[in-house]
């Protein structure tokens, strides 16, 4: 019964509003129904018209939430990367010299999304990266790196400090495909005096194998019955044919999401390149390394160099898969789409290092990009990478709400301890790392593209990004700074993902397919922001405080 100042009224009902009936509270459902014919906030075609509202970005906006009826943890995030190749998780890691190199690529293909290893030094320096990423994991090892009687240990010793393992099978003649007769792990060469010593007077000879045939399961069995690192599988005459390593069993227990390759278990792996003639010798060595995706790499895509290169890696690499851009505009994604790229990035002056829409006056805010030009796509069945303006976690959402199947980072993750480069202390006492855009100075007169040869300044992957090759004066679309530490992507990967699942659950969308669904048939619906919305929707009205992500 209502109280009014603590005393009982007769009545049983309190109108809001003078002369409104109440109605019964069971029928709201209904009512809203039945007599609201206009839902709450905008549907995205009218967010997003440009005529009204002008170019918006991501903070322009928000998502308004929905119904939840689920967990967080029961939030699908696979979605596809190329027209063939599927990532359990959407986030990419940035072709930047100070971003992805082989250890980011592993990482984030560890994780579930996927690392492209930039192209801002020597092809051969780039394709031994490449080879990284594809020996880290494994089913069959089809090739392994296999020792002769009279390698010694300290060649030995080498080949663990390149590889990065130390577990070598040793044959009669140094090959595969011949006799098995000891393996050399770690152990045996760690602490071996004399490093002239041949590997098999210190190998180990008690093998436990398994036959040609044996299926990947019947060998992981094996594998993790014995108490060896190694798995030789041998043919009828003692023969070794591949390997399989308990390392791989222990990265399918720890990283259940990774992204591998379905035949081989092997790491996806992609790279950027250029579109001049030399990129084309430069594929070869990255296609011999075990290549799965390239990008290519350009600040202004819709070129008759691009639509050459894609139109050349369609014809000569069919097992390849093609990312092109970078786009803002349907114009521009027709062509390369119809050129036959499997997958475009969408971004133009929107990183965080970038300045292009400063100094060019060319570009295309990203959310207005994002959704054009990904809509535009998806008729074609061409996934499509938001590149650029990520800062946060709201911005992976928005992004992948407009369209987007992917998410590209580079400032992001640049302060992590995978990415290139040392730490430093900065005059304020924060452990930062350097950080810079492809288009910065620094980046066109880094000589590392050439292995500093003499001309190789007019061959780096800054100047051939933003055709500035022949320039004899360089225009900076980009800049150098650094960035705070993240600690390792290990840790902020998953809270990114985390935080991804969790939006999704407010949304009231279990699956990025899902989300996407609902925002074209108008189920998901926005709110233009103001800036004074903005500013609410920040931290504000505090003396003092810490904003800890994560724990």
């Amino acid at each position: 019964m209502p109280l009014t100042n603590g005393d009982l009224v007769a009545t049983t009902k309190t109108p809001l509003a003078a002369d409104q009936e109440l109605l019964d509270h069971t029928t709201a459902v209904d009512f809203l129904a039945n007599e609201y014919k206009h839902q709450d906030g905008l549907d995205i075609q009218t967010l997003l018209d440009s005529k009204t509202h002008g170019g918006l970005t991501y903070n322009d906006f928000l998502v308004l939430p929905g119904y939840i009826g689920f967990p967080a943890s029961e939030v699908a995030l696979d979605t596809p990367v190329t027209k063939r190749i599927s990532l359990k998780t959407p986030l990419l890691s940035s072709p930047m010299d100070t971003v992805t190199e082989h250890s980011m690529a592993i990482h984030m293909a560890l994780l579930g999304g996927l690392g492209v290893i930039h192209h801002n030094c020597s092809a051969e320096d780039q394709a031994e990266m490449v080879r990284k990423v594809k020996r880290f994991e494994n089913g069959f090892i089809l090739d392994p790196v296999v020792l002769s009687p009279e390698t010694t240990v300290g060649e030995a010793k080498q080949l663990k400090e390149k590889w990065g393992f130390g577990g070598f099978p040793v044959t009669e003649n140094g090959t595969l495909r011949s006799k098995l007769i000891g393996m050399i792990t770690t152990r045996d060469i760690q602490f071996h005096p004399d490093l002239n010593d041949p590997v098999t007077s210190v190998m180990s000879t008690d093998l436990v194998t398994a036959p040609s045939g044996t299926t990947l399961t019947e060998a992981n069995a094996v594998l993790s019955k014995s108490k060896k690192g190694k798995l030789p599988i041998v043919d009828s005459d003692h023969n070794i044919v591949s390997l399989l390593s308990r390392s791989d069993l222990m990265k399918n227990l720890h990283y259940p999401l990774a992204s591998k390759l379905p035949h081989s278990k092997q790491l996806i792996c992609a790279a950027a390149i250029g579109t001049r003639p030399e990129d084309k010798q430069r594929l070869q060595t990255l296609a011999d390394a075990g290549l799965d995706i390239v990008v290519l790499d350009s600040s202004q895509g819709n070129s008759i160099f691009q639509i050459e290169m894609i139109k050349f890696i369609k014809d000569n690499y069919p097992g390849l898969d093609v990312l092109g851009g970078n786009v803002v505009t349907v114009a521009q994604a027709a062509n390369l789409i119809a050129a036959g790229v499997d997958g475009l990035r969408i971004g133009m002056g929107s990183g965080s290092a970038c300045i292009t829409q400063e100094v060019m006056a060319v570009g295309r805010p990203q959310a207005a990009s994002v959704f054009n030009v990904s809509s535009f796509a998806a008729r074609f069945g061409v996934p499509c990478i938001a590149d650029g303006g990520i800062q946060n976690v709201g911005h992976i959402v928005k992004g992948l709400a407009l369209g987007a199947s992917t998410v590209m980072m580079g400032g992001l993750l640049a302060g992590t301890t995978e990415s290139p480069g040392n730490y430093f202390v900065s005059h304020e006492g924060k452990l930062v790392k350097a950080y810079r855009g492809m288009g910065s100075i620094d980046a066109m007169e880094d000589r590392k593209a050439g292995s500093g040869a003499k001309g190789s300044i007019k061959s780096d992957a800054g100047k051939a990004r933003y055709f500035s090759e022949g320039d004899r004066l360089l225009v900076a679309q980009g800049v150098s700074g650094s960035v705070l530490d993240r600690g390792s992507v290990t840790k902020f990967v998953p809270y990114l993902l985390a935080g991804l699942q969790h939006s999704l659950q407010d949304i009231g969308m279990k699956s990025l397919k899902a989300l996407r669904e609902g925002v074209l048939n108008g189920d998901v619906r926005f709110e233009l922001r103001t800036v004074s919305a903005q500013a609410e929707g920040n931290v504000h009205g505090l003396h003092s405080f810490d904003k800890k992500l994560y724990s």
